[in-house]
């Protein structure tokens, strides 16, 4: 029997909801007759990662250190199939900014954004001030005057001095339909639209409440959902993401979708948006889980396979 070791856990800001996804994915995979190893981590040395039992690795930790490529390095020593991102394209889908103008470079459109810094605001007020390399809405702030500038502005640069390094950045502020696009093995799979009770899908309204509403295959304009599959695969190739990742837009007014972000290990929780697309082409969380851990192991036979 195959033996999968399921990573939890880490020391990012999202170490609660890795925790739940991660319990998804083991029952999915043990109701696929795997026989599953779920390991809760912190930020284990390549020693220890290698002392876990397990043919395969599944790990479903979100943020910089467990989804940003840090983990990503120690698994690739490790030397077994993994699922997900390799260490570099990790890094880049991490970023924000590094992402957006990447989608740039290859017509993929984007909102205006800078780096946060000091002082005034770097784009017309109303905008929205968010971590470079966070996700889950962790941090979000939407400024809509100076006094929201000025609180935000606060609050950052004491966050800042406590934790050394975070950076954020800042994007123009746009109303509209929050749009993602699940990519699986390279190909998009149906949309879902997010419809939050309080306007703004922010973390609580992403776990918390159950008030969120979502439509799996929305009606949109012409071409747009078209379009919105076609970015999504294309940043997804062009960043080099592999196996599985979850790609947000914003769509403004009926005909104008906007990439936000790139998540390289999206959530497998009950209010996750991966899974629920995937269920509408006949991928329930079972065989969704046991189709990861197959390319996982082709993957790595193609890359040992000789020349």
């Amino acid at each position: 029997m195959m033996r999968v070791l399921v990573l939890a856990g880490g020391p990012d800001r999202e170490r609660e909801v890795s925790l739940d996804s991660a319990r998804g994915v083991a029952d999915a995979l043990r109701a696929a007759h795997f026989e599953v190893h779920f390991c809760t981590i912190e930020r284990p040395g390549l020693d220890e990662l290698r002392a876990l039992p397990g043919d395969v690795i599944f790990p479903v930790l979100h943020g910089p250190w467990g989804e940003g490529g840090p983990l990503q390095d120690l698994l690739a020593l490790d030397g077994r199939p993994f699922v997900g991102c390799g260490p570099d394209p990790a890094r880049i889908a991490m970023d924000k900014l590094t992402t957006l103008a990447r989608a740039r470079a290859i017509g993929v459109p984007t909102l205006p954004s800078r780096p946060f810094v000091e002082g005034e605001p770097p784009l017309a007020l109303p905008v929205v001030v968010k971590p470079v390399t966070d996700g889950s809405s962790v941090g979000v702030r939407v400024c809509r005057d100076r006094r929201d500038w000025q609180d935000a502005a606060r609050e950052i640069l004491v966050e800042q001095m406590v934790v050394a390094g975070r950076r954020y950045m800042v994007e123009r502020f746009v109303s509209g339909q929050e749009i993602t696009c699940a990519v699986l093995d390279g190909r998009a799979l149906p949309l879902v639209r997010i419809r939050p009770a309080a306007g703004f899908y922010d973390y609580q309204a992403k776990y918390a409440r159950d008030d969120t509403r979502y439509d799996v295959s929305p009606e949109l304009g012409s071409g747009v959902t078209e379009a919105i599959r076609s970015h999504a695969e294309a940043i997804c190739r062009d960043l080099g993401v592999r196996h599985l990742a979850r790609v947000d837009f914003m769509l403004e007014g009926e005909r104008s979708p906007w990439l936000l972000e790139v998540n390289t290990m999206p959530g497998f929780t009950s209010h996750s948006l991966f899974p629920m697309a995937a269920s509408a082409v006949g991928l329930d969380m079972p065989r969704l889980c046991a189709h990861l851990i197959d390319l996982a192991l082709r993957g790595a036979a193609i890359a040992g396979a000789p020349t």
